[in-house]
């Protein structure tokens, strides 16, 4: 059964948007979420969890993207998070500068 035409993306920007983030943005969210989690807890607990968790957050990350209305909203919002994550990794250099 094919799907109703009313939910599908028109626009091919928009389409184009919802793809990359589905691919690039939930993988960038992925990966520094992972890192920022080796710098605070130790670093083979979260190499060890990671192989599976990464997989499965990235699928959710993308199936989420799907459901949005807007790509570029959701883009920012992958963009805004890694920059959190980057942040959260700066403060945990600082706190804890043995760690390399």
């Amino acid at each position: 059964m094919p799907a109703n035409p009313k939910y599908l993306t028109r626009s091919p920007w928009q389409r184009f948007a919802k793809i990359t983030a589905a691919i690039l943005g939930s993988y960038m969210v992925t990966t520094v979420l992972h890192l920022a989690l080796a710098i605070w807890v130790d670093k083979v607990d979260v190499i060890i969890t990671s192989t599976f968790s990464s997989f499965i957050l990235w699928a959710i990350l993308m199936v989420l993207t799907f459901l949005a209305k807007n790509g570029w909203k959701i883009w920012g919002f992958y963009i805004l998070a890694t920059l959190i994550l980057i942040g959260v990794m700066y403060l945990g250099k600082l706190v804890n500068p043995t760690i390399v």
